[in-house]
């Protein structure tokens, strides 16, 4: 498979930086706080569904690190799974863990992430979530999650992925969705 994204630098005042659109530059700021060099990638088309930033990337659809949000009911307050793209979700593996869900609509996904659906990325949330992290994403050596926005992405490890968020490593799949 070919790659077709394109990478943009992080470094600050370039015209590669420029041409992210602002959520993104938001993310690249972040990363670079926390010492990940890697560039912000965008997406020839859209990334909002993992089979479409796959195939973006020229990689597996197990290598997305897809970002779900949650409604915890008792507090309100935002749950965000970390989950491979070739993965559903099992509500109630989560629930377990961390309290009856609801459904996020996207005015809660905006306003508790600061991000839109198709570009929720695993840090710098608007409300701190409670965060999970689906332990079959390391069974990747690379993964690809959202930068922000629709058609931005950015590489790193499971392991780096679970250090910059802190999530907690859990059982979160349907039993035979990946």
């Amino acid at each position: 498979m070919q790659n077709l994204a394109r990478p943009l630098s992080l470094s600050e005042g370039t015209a590669a930086e420029a041409a992210l659109p602002e959520s993104a530059r938001r993310v690249a700021r972040l990363l670079a706080e926390l010492g990940h060099d890697k560039p912000i990638v965008m997406l020839p088309s859209t990334g909002k569904t993992s089979a479409e930033a796959a195939a973006g990337l020229g990689c597996s659809v197990a290598e997305i690190a897809k970002s779900i949000v949650f409604r915890r009911l008792d507090d309100d307050a935002p749950v965000v799974v970390i989950a491979s793209g070739s993965n559903r979700v099992d509500e109630a593996k989560v629930a377990a863990r961390v309290g009856a869900l609801g459904k996020a609509d996207a005015r809660f996904v905006r306003e508790k992430t600061g991000y839109a659906i198709g570009g929720v990325c695993p840090i710098g949330h608007a409300v701190a979530p409670v965060m999970l992290l689906d332990r079959d994403l390391f069974r990747h050596d690379s993964l690809w999650a959202a930068a922000g926005h629709p058609h931005a992405v950015f590489n790193l490890t499971p392991q780096q992925l679970q250090a910059i968020t802190g999530a907690e490593v859990a059982d979160v799949a349907q039993e035979g969705s990946a």
